[in-house]
């Protein structure tokens, strides 16, 4: 059975204070309670070290937002992925929408980290999505289709049963739209279609597929019940307990 997890993006929020405070109040509210899904954390980079002395419950793991498609040398202001790996990281984003639309990261840059990531036995959460022109145009498919092979389809399967896929309708993140749950289904069906194309059922049917387009408590318990659905990449709604819980509650 693949993994359901609810995967929490902090992107730029969050002084370390704020950001210690969320972790305890979170683990706190989930006291006594049955979770049904993995929690991932993926706070700036500032924040990893000190919230990695936290003792998480065996349920929440601690992820990067990034890492460099380098692995050391002078590159001022990058972060190397055995320097996450170093302070005990278990998982990182690569490939985010805002990354890929605001600092030029193409999917040639996105294939050297995920080899970079794997060596360090980091576990990729790979962002694929469209944004409106694609989605207007009719070409969701091929857009996700080409940013899944030309990043990950040089891996092994074994390599890539480590990859945690998260589908991004770009056009549905900060904007207030969200994609309907057919809209949701339908692009996890043809992105597990596509991992089967390559690597066979059994590797597709055991790769979690995240939905990271504008998840809340609203609509997280109807996307979460699509058979290829497997969990969220949130934004916004994780950055407090009480918007952030529901979605991890949703997996009941």
């Amino acid at each position: 059975m693949r993994e359901k997890i609810v995967a929490s993006n902090w992107k730029m929020n969050k002084t370390l204070y704020e950001g210690l405070n969320l972790v305890r109040d979170l683990q706190m509210a989930m006291n006594g309670k049955t979770i049904n899904c993995n929690i991932i954390v993926c706070p700036p980079f500032i924040h990893l070290a000190s919230l990695a002395t936290l003792t998480f419950s065996g349920i929440v793991r601690l992820g990067a937002q990034n890492c460099s498609d380098k692995a050391s040398g002078a590159y001022t202001g990058e972060v190397s992925a055995a320097m996450l790996a170093s302070v005990g990281i278990h998982y990182v984003i690569l490939g985010h929408s805002e990354r890929r639309a605001y600092y030029g990261e193409t999917n040639a840059m996105l294939k050297e980290k995920v080899k970079l990531a794997l060596n360090h036995v980091l576990q990729p959460i790979f962002c694929i999505g469209e944004v409106l022109a694609e989605r207007e145009a009719g070409i969701q498919k091929e857009v996700v289709e080409k940013q899944i092979r030309e990043s990950l389809f040089d891996l092994s399967a074994k390599e890539f049963g480590n990859i945690v896929l998260a589908y991004e309708p770009v056009w549905a993140i900060g904007t207030g739209k969200t994609a309907t749950s057919e809209q949701a289904q339908e692009m996890h069906a043809f992105i597990r279609a596509t991992i089967a194309d390559k690597y066979g059922s059994a590797v597709a049917e055991e790769t979690s597929i995240l939905y990271g387009g504008s998840c809340n408590a609203g609509n997280a318990k109807e996307l979460f019940t699509n058979p290829d659905v497997d969990g969220g990449l949130i934004g916004g709604a994780s950055l407090a307990v009480e918007t952030l819980l529901p979605i991890i509650e949703a997996f009941s």
